[in-house]
Parts: C-alpha cells; structure tokens; sequence
C-alpha cells in the first residue's frame, strides 16, 4: 500500500494556494465605485477635486459594479458635510442590473468650503461599506465686485505706503533708536508674541480647521497697522514715537512675515494638505517695497507734495480700515454665516493681547504716559489690510475666502477698548469743564491761594 502521507511543505504550499485563491474570489466579488467628472481643481490642492460653484446644481456620473443583489440592503451617496453640498439623487436596489448601477448622481452646492462624497452600502447582515472619496470644493462665482474689491484693497495699502514713505523722518527715526525700547517693544509683539499667541489660539479655538488657523496666523504675523498713529493722536499719545515704531515695524514685515509663513505657517499648510504659494506671498509682501520706495522718492524730490501726503495719512489709514471692514461686510454677507464664537473670541483676543502685553512692557521698562499709551496701541493694532491682500493674492478659493473672515474678525474687535478709552477721557473731560463752569470763583481763589502761599 502506497505511503499517502503528505509532508508539511506541501500542506503549507496548499494552505498558501488555498488562501491566494480565497482572496481572488474576494476581489472579485468586491463592488467598487467610479466617479466620472471633467472640473478639476488645479491652484495649491495636493489631489484632484471637483470645483463646483455656491448655489449652484450639477450632477456627476457614477458606475458601481460587482454589486451583490443578495446581500444588499440599501446603497446610497453621502456628503460628510450636509450644510455644505447635498445630494439629490436616491439610488433603489430594483435598479441594480447584473450587479452593476449607472446613472448621475445630482448635488446641490449650498455654501463655499471642501466636501467629501462617497457611496455607503448596508448589507442586510448591518455591515456597511464606503467606497473611496471624491473630494468636491464649493467656490464663489467670480463676480466684477470681487475683483474691483482685491484691486482697491490693493491699491489703498500701496497708497499708505507711499505715504508712510513720505512721511518717514529719518532724523526723528535716529533720535528714537537711540533709545529704542519702545520700538523694541512693538517689534517683539508684533514679530514674535502674536504670532506665537496666533498659531497657539488657532490650535485652541479651532482644531481640524487649518484654513482658520492660517487666516489667524496670517494675521497675527502682520505688521503694525497706520491706524494706531490715528488712535494715538485721538488719545494723546507720542506721536513721533508711534510713527517711527509703524515705520520701522513695516520695515521688518518685509523679512519678518516670510519668515514666520514658510517656518512655523508651513506647519498649518501641512495640517490643511495644501502647498505653500512660496512665489505669491514672497511676491505679495516685497511688492510693498515698490510705493514705500516711491514715498522716499518723493519725500526727497518732491517735499511738498510730500508734506502732503503726510497730512492724509490718518485719513488713507482709517479709509483702508474703514473699506475693509464695510465693503467686505456690504459685498460679502456670506462672511457672517462663518462667524462662530471662536471666530468673535479670536478677534478680540488678538489684538487686546498686544495691547495688554504691550502696556505692561513699557510699564515694566518705566516709559512715560505717554509712550506706554502709542506703544500699547502699537502693539495691539495689526494690519489687516495687508493680511487680507495677502491672504486674498496668495491662496486659491476656497482657503481665500475661508481665511479672510479672521482679519476681518480682528479689524471688527480692534477699536473696541480704544473706543471704549476714548469716551471715558471725554466723560472726565466733560466733568472738569462742568466742574470748572460750576466753581469758578474757588477754583480761581484756590489757585491764588497756593501762588501765594496761604492754605
């Protein structure tokens, strides 16, 4: 009688043939999904997409094959983010043929942002299934408003560089560096304390949302804003010292600001898969040199004109601020669907930091009243106009958009306190003067009382 007897390495081959055989049959039975559009997304997106715009429908075809009948319950198409795109279509197991269904799937864009949509399959067994996802981002049509207001944008923050230029005096520059604790102070906030309190408040505030961390960081990595020589002025600060402390805080933006987008900002562009726009911010902020050089320029050739560019600079600095904060609201109402109580909290934390931390550093560094009021403010007031040129130049849509309703938040909270100091200096000045038009006799006699010694 033969030896029937197998040896180990064969039982071990079979198991092995047996199991490869087991997973052909599995993949052959397994259903997959193919989606089929033509609208790609191209601009600073690591994988393909379909670029829809808001409110708008459309539909794509879909073919989902190798379907079991059987074991099949219910099939359906899903968006992760229902108050972003919805789908229309419903797919019934009856029109399932030869396990395979075709057919266009209709969707509904309802607001801008990134969505994913993928088929969902229950088996009758309760076990579910999830095809591969198709990433859809919902962007604004373009519209003339839009473009005309990135060009104004634009052209009011060169406009207030050529008159920063203009109204840069070098001596009065010298004269503060020589002591340049104020101008220290305000190149720390703005350069190393908001963006570090801007990238850890976005962490806080918005976790899994890099494009609102990137707007946030944008905007606390900015330099300071010409509004706060406007603010300083209107509160009685040092003037000088605020002009030079906004000078030389433009200056350093022009090394500062790349510095902290491609270094610490590369992080949040990783969180969010998108690519650094290396070229379009680079170019954005150094093109700034170009009407700051022209200020020069014309300060030296031209000093008239000069002196007169200086005396609208308050006004170039609250139009820009004004602009912003009003025509972005009026042209872009969709902003304040966005707003959360995140994106309130961020807004006021940002700058009353700076304006907390700026204060107490020049407390700390004995400065006088009147230095700790411009170098507060200094430290306090970002530029968010030159954010949201940025912001709007380098990114594509969605993350332009998305990303602008931070600086916009800042721009909204930053008076606040200002104001709010502001009316209380006005309410103590009203009741000297009431004090003084009640008292006037004793006030006078008290007066000549201490000129001549008798109490």
């Amino acid at each position: 009688m033969a030896n029937r007897n197998i040896s180990p390495g064969t039982l071990c081959a079979l198991g092995l043939l047996l199991l490869v055989q087991c997973q052909v049959l599995r993949a052959e039975n397994s259903w997959q999904a193919q989606w089929q559009y033509e609208s790609k997304c191209e601009k600073n997106q690591t994988e393909e997409c379909l670029l829809i715009h808001m409110n708008t429908a459309t539909h794509i075809n879909l073919s989902i094959t190798n379907l079991t009948e059987t074991e099949l319950q219910t099939i359906r198409v899903v968006s992760n983010e229902t108050d972003r795109l919805l789908v229309l279509t419903e797919i019934l197991p009856k029109d399932i043929e030869g396990g395979k269904w075709q057919g266009p799937i209709d969707i509904e864009a309802i607001f801008i942002g990134k969505s994913y949509l993928f088929v969902e399959i229950t088996k009758k067994n309760g076990d579910r299934e999830r095809s591969q996802e198709l990433l859809v981002v919902i962007v604004r049509p373009e519209r003339l408003i839009d473009t005309l207001f990135i060009i104004c944008v634009a052209t009011l923050v060169s406009i207030l560089y050529i008159n920063f230029g203009a109204a840069l005096d070098l001596g009065k520059v010298k004269g503060v560096l020589r002591r340049p604790i104020g101008p220290a102070i305000a190149f720390c906030c703005h350069f190393i304390f908001l963006p570090l309190s801007s990238y850890a408040l976005g962490l806080w505030l918005f976790p899994g949302r890099a494009d609102m961390q990137l707007g946030l960081f944008f905007t606390g990595s900015s330099p300071a804003g010409g509004a706060s020589n406007t603010w300083t002025v209107l509160l009685g600060g040092n003037l000088d010292a605020s002009i030079t402390m906004s000078t030389t805080s433009t200056l350093a933006a022009f090394v500062m600001t790349p510095l902290w987008i491609f270094t610490l900002g590369k992080t949040i562009f990783d969180r969010g898969n998108m690519k650094v726009p290396y070229g379009q911010i680079a170019s954005s902020v150094f093109s700034l040199i170009i009407p700051l050089a022209i200020g020069l320029l014309i300060q030296r050739y031209y000093p008239r004109v000069a002196r007169f560019l200086v005396r609208i600079l308050k006004i170039c600095s609250a139009c820009l601020i004004l602009f912003i904060v009003i025509f972005a609201i009026a042209t872009n109402l969709y902003l304040f669907k966005l707003f959360t109580w995140e994106i309130y909290v961020a807004g006021l934390l940002l700058p009353w930091l700076g304006y907390f931390v700026g204060w107490l550093a020049a407390l700390i560094f004995r400065q006088e009243y009147e230095d700790r009021l411009a170098i507060s403010i200094e430290a306090g007031i970002q530029n968010t106009g030159i954010a949201i040129f940025v912001l709007r130049s380098a990114l594509s849509q969605p993350e332009a958009d998305l990303t602008t309703v931070l600086p916009v938040s800042v721009a909204i909270m930053t008076p606040f306190p200002l104001i709010a100091f502001y009316l209380c200096l006005k309410v103590r000045e009203w009741n000297r003067r009431r004090r003084e038009r009640e008292f006037p006799a004793e006030i006078k006699e008290c007066i000549q009382s201490q000129e001549s010694g008798v109490y």
